[in-house]
């Protein structure tokens, strides 16, 4: 309220030096000369003086007053602020009171409900516990019946292949027995290179039991081979199987061993020349066989040892006129013979096939005649066709004009159609092609 008091004063001020202001004016322009002129001034002059002494009394208190409200409404706003502090403070301490109790009431019930989550818990863990058990028992118990039957299974198993092995073993001594005979063991060897012969080669390409030099000496196979001679008989390769198993094991012992190893691999040496020289001696003989012939081997190990020892292959190829083989190169040197021979039949063919194609050329030539006179009626065929189209567009004209024809027109269009039909000797070309 005294602050608007003093705007509506120093409001009234202003309006009242605008009011002098247009007073001064007036009064001015109402001077009619120069003489009134400096009276008026005097007196606007004594106006304004007294307006300002009077304007700055009112300022004074005015501003007097000014510093009385300022002081009053201090004090006052703060007496309010002391006041609102108190109550604030009040207020605060009615809450944190109130915020205390709360949280004691919380926190107890907080701590009843965890006490309640907590026995609850336990009282589940234990029954999951006791269930755990209980399903962990009976797996337990499963899993241990099943293992307990699967290890019987493997045992009984494991005791009947024991005695198998037994068997085997049984069967081993006997074979190892038998194998001892000389005779048997050839048998053996020769049943194995027949089974490969046959798996090869036709009967026709190879004899059994064969008589090349003594009436009294057979080889067991020899192959037939093309005779480039004039002899219609076929040049024989002989194939002979050996197996010198006793130094063979000897050596195979002597090298588990590692003792005599020298010694056993000599006598083994010479019992592989030993077989060489027999069958170079009783099975080679040219013309009638080839100047070589072929050891046969039955296993691969014995196979792999003649090639173990340094230079004994070559020795019995140079000295024995002997390539050894085993069951696996057997099959491929067999193979290729058998390439050979399917050569050679077709170089005894090809003399035939020469005449074929000499037959197919002269053949090939009339159809070429027969189809350059085909190609030449097809175009008189086809010279004839056009022409019979040429006509055709001829007469399609003239019947088009029929109904605008006049008598003597259509005469004249039916001695065109007469000469039309005078075309029947082309026809008669086209049923001749």
């Amino acid at each position: 309220m005294e602050q608007l008091t003093i705007i509506l004063s120093v409001s009234v001020l202003i309006v009242l030096m605008v009011v002098l202001v247009l007073l001064y004016k007036v009064l001015q322009s109402q001077a009619q000369s120069k003489a009134e002129l400096p009276l008026l001034q005097e007196n606007t002059n004594q106006i304004l003086k007294d307006y300002n002494k009077n304007f700055s009394e009112s300022l004074q208190n005015v501003r007097m007053e000014t510093v009385t409200s300022l002081h009053q409404f201090s004090q006052g706003m703060t007496s309010q602020i002391q006041q609102n502090n108190q109550i604030q403070s009040e207020k605060f301490d009615r809450l944190n009171q109130t915020v205390i109790t709360n949280l004691d009431k919380v926190k107890e019930q907080v701590d009843k409900n965890l006490s309640q989550i907590q026995k609850d818990n336990n009282e589940k863990l234990e029954q999951m516990r006791i269930t755990v058990d209980e399903k962990l028992q009976t797996s337990v118990e499963k899993r241990f019946n099943e293992s307990f039957h699967l290890i019987s299974q493997r045992l009984d198993m494991v005791q009947q292949g024991l005695g198998e092995m037994q068997t085997l073993a049984t069967g081993v001594g006997d074979l190892k027995k038998v194998l001892t005979n000389v005779k048997t063991r050839g048998n053996l060897g020769e049943i194995q290179l027949k089974n490969i012969l046959d798996q090869v080669l036709t009967h026709a390409q190879y004899e059994e039991n064969v008589s090349v030099k003594n009436p009294n000496e057979r080889v067991e196979f020899a192959i037939k081979l093309p005779n480039n001679q004039a002899s219609d008989q076929a040049l024989l390769l002989p194939i002979d199987s050996k197996f010198p198993m006793e130094d063979f094991h000897r050596l195979l012992d002597a090298y588990d061993r590692n003792e005599d190893i020298d010694v056993t691999k000599r006598a083994f040496e010479s019992a592989v020349k030993k077989n060489a020289r027999d069958i170079s001696r009783k099975y080679i003989n040219p013309p009638v066989t080839t100047d070589f012939a072929i050891m046969f081997v039955p296993t691969e190990g014995l196979y792999a040892e003649i090639l173990r020892i340094p230079g004994l292959f070559e020795v019995l190829q140079r000295d024995f006129k002997i390539t050894v083989v085993g069951p696996a190169n057997l099959v491929a040197f067999l193979s290729s013979l058998q390439m050979g021979f399917r050569t050679l039949a077709i170089e005894k063919r090809s003399s035939e096939v020469w005449e074929l194609l000499a037959t197919i050329k002269n053949e090939f030539h009339k159809f070429g005649t027969v189809l350059d006179q085909t190609k030449k009626k097809l175009q008189e065929a086809s010279n004839v066709i056009d022409r019979a189209s040429t006509r055709t567009r001829v007469i399609e004209r003239k019947l088009s004009n029929v109904e605008s024809l006049e008598i003597k027109e259509q005469d004249d269009a039916i001695e065109d159609m007469s000469d039309l039909l005078d075309s029947d000797s082309e026809s008669d070309v086209l049923s001749e092609i």
